[in-house]
C-alpha cells in the first residue's frame, strides 16, 4: 500500500475526526493511557502546519503533532499514532523522524520532551537522541500535565504529585542550549523491564473489573 508523509495544512484539516477516531480506538484496545484530544484541537495543529501526516488512498494512517510549552522552552511531539493495519512497517518512525526534523526547524533552541508507556515508541525516541530523565526534568507548565487529565492512568500522577507515574520521561537537549541535562541511570534493558511491569499493572486491572 502506497503511503505519503506530509506536513499538515489547511487542505487536511478535514481529516481530524478520522485521527481522533484512531486514538481512541488505539487507547481502548492497548488498555494503556493515551491522553484524548478533540477534533478541533487537532484540526488546529494541522491548520497551523504543526502536525505531520501520513495518508494511504486518501486516508490518514499515521499522525503527530507539535505543542509548545513553558514559553516555547519545551516542546512535545505528541499524539503520535498508526492505524493498526500498518504497525510494524516502521511508519511510526519514519512520522516522528519528520516531526523531530520539523521541530528543530521551527524551534531550534526548545528542548524537546515526551512521556510515553510503549516501548517502541522509547526505542525510537532514543534513536531520535532523547534520554530517559525524572519528570522533574520536564515543563512545569500547568496546560501541560493538564492534558493528561484525559489519561486513565491520571489518579496514579495524582498520587505522586506529578513526580512520578506508568509513563517513562523522555528528554532531548539540543547541543548548543548550554550543560546538557541530567540523566537517568537507565539502560534499555531497564527500560524494557519497567514497561513489563507496567503491563502486568494493567493486566491486574482488567483482572479485577
Amino acid at each position: 500500500m502506497n503511503v505519503r508523509i506530509y506536513i499538515g495544512n489547511e487542505h487536511h484539516a478535514h481529516h481530524a475526526q478520522s485521527i481522533v477516531d484512531m486514538i481512541n480506538d488505539a487507547a481502548g484496545k492497548r488498555g494503556t493511557g493515551i491522553a484524548k484530544r478533540s477534533a478541533d484541537y487537532i484540526s488546529k495543529k494541522i491548520n497551523e502546519g504543526k502536525a505531520v501526516m501520513a495518508l494511504s488512498e486518501g486516508k490518514p494512517v499515521g499522525f503527530c503533532y507539535i505543542e509548545t510549552w513553558s514559553n516555547v522552552k519545551y516542546i512535545a511531539n505528541s499524539g503520535l499514532i498508526v492505524h493498526e493495519d500498518f504497525r510494524g512497517s516502521g511508519l511510526a518512525a519514519k512520522i516522528k523522524k519528520r516531526a523531530f526534523e520539523l521541530t528543530r526547524e521551527l524551534y531550534p533552541k526548545a528542548k524537546l520532551f515526551g512521556i510515553t508507556t510503549s516501548l517502541p515508541v522509547m526505542k525510537i525516541n532514543s534513536d531520535l537522541g532523547y534520554k530517559p530523565v525524572t519528570f522533574s526534568e520536564l515543563t512545569d507548565d500547568k496546560a501541560f500535565w493538564k492534558g493528561c487529565e484525559g489519561c486513565k492512568n491520571h489518579d496514579i500522577l495524582l498520587r505522586n504529585d506529578h513526580k512520578m507515574c506508568l509513563c517513562t520521561g523522555m528528554l532531548y537537549t539540543p547541543k548548543d542550549n548550554g550543560k546538557p541535562t541530567p540523566e537517568v541511570k537507565e539502560t534499555r534493558w531497564e527500560i524494557f523491564k519497567r514497561f513489563v511491569s507496567i503491563r502486568k499493572i494493567i493486566k491486574q486491572r482488567k483482572l479485577k473489573k
